[in-house]
Parts: structure tokens; C-alpha cells; sequence
């Protein structure tokens, strides 16, 4: 899978693991302002708690649900 346009300049050529730890503004479009309110809204930090944050599985999921289901 290429990331390249999903990332960060710095953090293209991390391994996985190394991605799931960056912080989440190693993701592309994720601002410094967003960084801030989703520590402040749901601690979270880096990109591997973004992903496991239950209420963005929740919702994932359930668009997921919907899309099978259309």
C-alpha cells in the first residue's frame, strides 16, 4: 500500500509500527489544532490510539454497515 500521499513528509518511510506511534499530525491533514483537541476531547496522541479509539471504531463501523447493506 503506498502511503505516500497519506502521510507526512517525515513520516513516509517508517515502518508500520514506527507509523502507529507518530504522533497523529504525521497523518496528512491533520493540523496542530486538531492534535490539540483530540488530546483534550479523547486523549489521544498518537496515530495507533486513533485507530482503536472506540468510538472512531464505532463509527467506521457503522459506515462500513451501511455501505454493506446499500
Amino acid at each position: 500500500m503506498n502511503l505516500d500521499k497519506q502521510l507526512d513528509k517525515a513520516y513516509e518511510n517508517l515502518d508500520l509500527s514506527a507509523i502507529l506511534d507518530a504522533p497523529v499530525d504525521g497523518l496528512a491533514g491533520v493540523s496542530a489544532g486538531d492534535v490539540e483537541k483530540l488530546a483534550a476531547a479523547f486523549n489521544i496522541k498518537i496515530v495507533r490510539q486513533l485507530g482503536t479509539n472506540k468510538h472512531f471504531t464505532l463509527a467506521a463501523s457503522l459506515v462500513q454497515l451501511e455501505q454493506a447493506t446499500s
